[in-house]
């Protein structure tokens, strides 16, 4: 009898959710673990600033940057390396779209959808994506906690309508294979059960959209 296919673990991985569901600490530790090279979002967006309080045309003058310095960082990804390092990255190249939706009007979508389409064709898509999820309120509790200036401005509503639009597209989302985490009652930094059982699921195929919840993370 021939031996069953060796699994192949996804060789690029992105981790994406909602803002200070924890996607940055959990891809440091899968890099870590996994000695995976590191993708990092890009932080430096001299337009956000101006996004926060409300200024005009800033929503998509940040969005433009966005896109293309995402653009670039996936554009360079060496995927034909022999040497076949895993990499983790902490956001999907297509997460871009659900904040243009939420921010942008009609006219300045459209320009972006333009952009956007041209550029999305060159990207690579990941061989699987870890969706972290939370409740708003606990997101609020994590953006309190971190305490940086620029995200207390974001408001109630608009921490629910991200949420929402998280939810709502990757519900359609078919493009890899997708692990949806409930974060809202886990912790993969400071409760080493849950990120043991994590990896272990990790370690075993994800086909399709599958769901992982910790033992004993529910009360």
């Amino acid at each position: 009898m021939p031996n069953p296919p060796r699994f192949e673990p996804p060789r690029l991985i992105a981790i994406e959710g909602p803002i200070r569901v924890g996607k940055t600490s959990l891809a440091d530790i899968l890099a870590h673990r996994l000695h995976a090279e590191r993708l990092r979002d890009v932080e430096d967006n001299p337009f956000l600033e101006p996004f926060y309080k409300e200024k005009a045309g800033a929503a998509l003058r940040a969005q433009l940057f966005f896109l293309v310095e995402r653009f670039k960082q996936w554009r360079a990804l060496d995927l034909a390396s022999s040497a076949r390092r895993p990499i983790v990255s902490d956001y999907l190249f297509e997460k871009d779209k659900i904040f243009a939706y939420l921010n942008l009007s009609d006219a300045e979508l459209r320009l972006y959808d333009e952009l956007y389409r041209l550029l999305a064709e060159q990207a690579p898509v990941p061989d699987l994506v870890i969706y972290l999820q939370a409740k708003p309120e606990i997101l609020r509790k994590r953006i309190a906690k971190k305490n940086l200036a620029m995200e207390h401005r974001i408001s109630n509503e608009y921490l629910e309508e991200v949420a929402k639009a998280y939810e709502h597209f990757f519900f359609h989302y078919k493009s890899s294979d997708l692990l949806v985490v409930e974060t809202s009652e886990i912790d993969f930094v400071d409760r080493n059960d849950d990120l043991t059982q994590l990896l272990e699921r990790l370690s075993q195929p994800v086909k399709g959209t599958q769901y992982f919840l910790p033992l004993g993370s529910v009360g």
